[in-house]
């Protein structure tokens, strides 16, 4: 479904952009790939490493409605990974946090509308279940607006769609590059915020590989979560640096202990497939969909109420080995 087509990816020069981009340049031949982001410095980058006749670079911020109408002209597919997502910073900022992940996120599907762009997903966060922070509270309104504008498509063949994962495994700004930056550095200790914290963790391929197989199972309206492991990082500490301390600082303004991907509010709408979960939409849409079986044909059922999916007591660990050989691939 990506052959031939036009696919924009806003937050394009970012981890995951990158590594969407070079899939699809490796596996299809779309007509564009338009990466849609605010940092020239960035493009100019990437653009030297993917310079591809396909290739469009669009300066643009997502909170300049009228620009991505523009830059949504002719385009068939979107995917939405631009956010503010530091924690602390949004803490600190909360009002730039909301204009980029909630209004930002309003006017990509405005532009989606205006456009009929026919499948657009959005890139959640674990921190969007049961939010304990702004940054967290601010992906759930996202996707809640993702999902409600299901709703505005009217007779257009337009369905959207959110995905939800754990922390990524290298990407920038998560804690797998600090610590190889303090190591190289010469730190004698590994800062810990809290010896029981555990996290999700999902490397950027499979993080794109499961982007990828969603666009082929949406009806609209789904959370997608993928089933991933779970590590303490402690024990993510120990696997990088053996031989080095860990010193406890405590948790970070907005921080949780534990993750949550499927809430225990949600139990009675999600349904969980064999490799993955899925949140049915809490309101009804004007023609009912059966999300027990996708577009592939995978069938799901209904968790018993009161299932939580959570880092804490997830079925998949992920051991010092898988962690180092994950970081190598």
């Amino acid at each position: 479904m990506f052959n031939n087509k036009n696919i924009l990816i806003t937050g394009g020069t970012g981890s995951f952009g990158k590594a969407f981009v070079k899939t699809l340049l490796k596996r299809y031949k779309p007509n564009k790939i338009i990466v849609y982001s605010r940092d020239e410095l960035k493009q100019f980058e990437m653009a030297q490493q993917y310079s591809q006749k396909c290739m469009r670079y669009f300066i643009g911020d997502i909170r300049d409605a009228q620009r991505l109408q523009k830059a949504m002209q002719d385009v068939d597919i979107v995917v939405h990974a631009a956010a503010l997502k530091h924690v602390p910073i949004a803490e600190y900022n909360p009002m730039e946090c909301i204009k980029t992940n909630i209004m930002g996120s309003q006017n990509v599907i405005d532009a989606c509308l205006a456009n009929n762009v026919a499948y657009t997903i959005a890139l959640s966060t674990d921190k969007a279940a049961s939010p304990a922070n702004l940054y967290g509270a601010s992906k759930l309104a996202s996707d809640r607006l993702f999902v409600a504008a299901n709703n505005l498509i009217g007779k257009h063949k337009i369905k959207f769609s959110v995905v939800r994962y754990g922390n990524v495994l290298g990407s920038r700004g998560s804690v797998v590059p600090f610590f190889k930056k303090l190591i190289a550095e010469g730190a004698t200790e590994l800062p810990i915020t809290e010896p029981n914290m555990t996290r999700f963790w999902i490397t950027l391929q499979e993080g794109v590989d499961f982007v990828l197989k969603n666009f082929q199972r949406m009806k609209g309206g789904e959370i997608f979560v993928p089933k991933i492991a779970s590590m303490k990082m402690t024990d993510l500490a120990s696997a990088i640096a053996p031989d080095l301390p860990q010193k406890i600082i405590g948790i970070r303004p907005g921080e949780k202990l534990h993750e949550v991907m499927c809430p225990l509010d949600d139990s009675h709408i999600t349904l969980e497939f064999d490799d993955h979960f899925v949140i049915k939409p809490s309101i009804t849409f004007h023609s009912p969909i059966d999300y027990t079986s996708n577009n592939l044909g995978e069938k799901g059922k209904a968790v018993k109420v009161g299932f939580e999916y959570n880092s804490r007591d997830n079925d998949i660990w992920l051991t010092p080995k898988e962690l180092l050989e994950k970081l190598d691939d």
